[in-house]
């Protein structure tokens, strides 16, 4: 599995709706980036001024919201992740 490093965090994207409320199928270049996903794993925390750290404030199985161009993509071991600061990140869904 992956361990991200400091305030970064890996998510399992959510893929966006292929087809709208009306039942309009849509095309690839259609639809939106996705913007939730699932975290699966987060770094150790922001290392503070004074030396200390500071842990991060979404934790693995959260569902959230971030910005629609943060972040890399990245591939491991079949699966599609999106690696990202938390910074990045808008909101926790409940």
């Amino acid at each position: 599995m992956l361990k991200p490093l400091g305030d970064r965090v890996i998510i399992e994207v959510t893929e966006a709706a292929e087809q709208t409320v009306g039942g309009i199928v849509l095309a690839n270049n259609a639809k939106d980036k996705p913007v939730t996903g699932k975290v699966v794993a987060v770094g150790s925390g922001y290392v503070l001024n004074d030396g200390s750290k500071q842990d991060l404030t979404v934790k693995s199985g959260d569902q959230v919201l971030f910005d629609k161009y943060a972040g890399q993509e990245v591939s491991f071991e079949g699966a599609d992740y999106l690696a990202l600061h938390e910074k990045d990140i808008v909101a926790i869904v409940e």
